[in-house]
């Protein structure tokens, strides 16, 4: 260990595990000086921002992520005496001891608390290894031990995500949450959206939500299958609408459970509508979406510099020649980019064939991708001119995924290659 100079002296160390009051800091729209602007300040940035902060650096050098940081002002100079006048909070993040050692200094002086991250036992303050569960925070200090509160943190998340450590908490204010699960395998759904839906009283879920999380919802939590919503006088969508706001309208906590994004092909924008219109408060959680998600999970980029400008993503709902058709099918056989075709197994012999005569080569790569990202997923390549033939003789069924373009015959060995 390595003592500030003797011109900058801080008290003795604190005893380890006993020298800590923990405590949660009110820091929104107070000032907060970050005394360097390396890695250790980035990484203390995301929560000091989110809290409401306002978050003054001073660093000679900023790594790129901390000077494109929002919602930060960033002094581009050397730490001088005087540049913690008016903070409540400050962190010395340099690799200067002595700088440190100052900035710790006149941090005393003013009765300020502050971070030393080179070695927290010479500060007045740590910063704990924190963690969230729903609307829950915690934090862990171990004497100045990251690399054991860092575990500790860990061991916590999982045994309050695996329901080894129950919390008792409030019910969630009655609702509607308009939540995305992403392409298909459980751990692919947002943080939020895995919180909002632990807290729902009752789930409306699509055929393509994640099995795997409803069956971790506990027995007191309606579920209701969306595809056997009665439909009654009402089509089966305005049916879907009815639910979430009369169950709202009973108190009830109400999530939307879907696959993918409820704005890309989800139907979401009307359910909010639907909401809206009934007074319901509703929240938006967008999802992992599949046309982007499910090609990456078979090793296929939707972009790739000097390949592709460009992704379309196209529903297969109708047929090319169909009224209700609102693509031009003709510029899409135009493009040389990535199409990405959704729902659109029972009817890709039409799809192929529009963009074969709008001018699509036929030696056009294309794979196609059912059950992405699960494990029965199945990844079969061809070409545009054998699509239709291809999926025809693989059996090819829902949910499946259509990638047109030259990225579609990438394959391991390009990844080796560089592409």
């Amino acid at each position: 260990m390595v003592a500030p100079p003797a011109d900058t002296a801080s008290p003795e160390p604190a005893a380890s595990g006993f020298g800590h009051y923990l405590a949660g800091l009110d820091l929104a729209g107070r000032k907060v000086v970050v005394v360097g602007g390396g890695s250790v300040a980035q990484r203390r940035l995301p929560n000091l921002v989110s809290v409401g902060a306002d978050v003054h650096v001073i660093a000679i050098e900023a790594t790129p992520a901390v000077e494109s940081y929002p919602g930060i002002t960033l002094h581009q100079r050397a730490y001088a005496d005087g540049d913690l006048d008016g903070a409540w909070y400050a962190m010395a993040c340099t690799d200067d001891l002595e700088v440190n050692a100052a900035v710790v200094a006149e941090a005393e002086r003013r009765h300020t608390f502050c971070v030393r991250a080179d070695d927290a036992r010479y500060g007045t303050a740590v910063t704990p290894a924190s963690g969230r569960h729903r609307d829950v925070q915690f934090g862990v200090l171990a004497g100045g031990d990251h690399k054991l509160s860092a575990s500790l943190r860990a061991a916590i998340s999982r045994a309050l995500a695996d329901g080894e450590l129950a919390v008792e908490e409030a019910p969630h204010p009655p609702g509607v949450a308009l939540v995305g699960g992403g392409p298909g395998d459980p751990d692919l759904i947002t943080v939020r959206g895995l919180r909002l839906l632990m807290a729902a009283d009752v789930v409306v879920a699509d055929r393509l939500a994640p099995p795997a999380l409803l069956a971790a919802l506990g027995p007191q939590v309606e579920i209701i299958d969306a595809a056997k919503v009665p439909y009654g006088r009402a089509m089966k969508q305005e049916a879907i609408n009815d639910v979430l706001v009369a169950r709202a309208k009973e108190g009830k906590f109400v999530v939307r459970f879907k696959g993918g994004d409820p704005y890309v092909y989800g139907r979401g924008f009307e359910e909010l509508q639907a909401c809206v219109a009934a007074g319901v408060p509703v929240t938006v959680v967008p999802g992992i979406t599949s046309p982007i998600s499910v090609p990456a999970s078979a090793g296929i980029p939707v972009t790739h510099r000097g390949v592709t400008h460009e992704v379309v993503i196209v529903s297969g709902h109708v047929a090319p020649d169909h009224p209700d058709s609102l693509v031009d099918w003709p510029a899409l056989g135009k493009l040389r980019g990535t199409l990405v075709l959704m729902m659109a197994v029972e009817r890709i012999d039409k799809f192929t064939a529009a963009l074969l005569e709008g001018g699509r080569p036929a030696d056009t790569p294309v794979a196609l991708i059912e059950n992405g990202s699960l494990p029965t997923q199945r990844l079969v390549r061809t070409d545009l001119a054998h699509a239709a033939q291809t999926a025809a003789d693989e059996n090819l069924k829902p949910p499946a995924i259509v990638v047109i373009g030259a990225v579609a015959g990438f394959t391991d060995a390009d990844a080796l290659i560089g592409g």
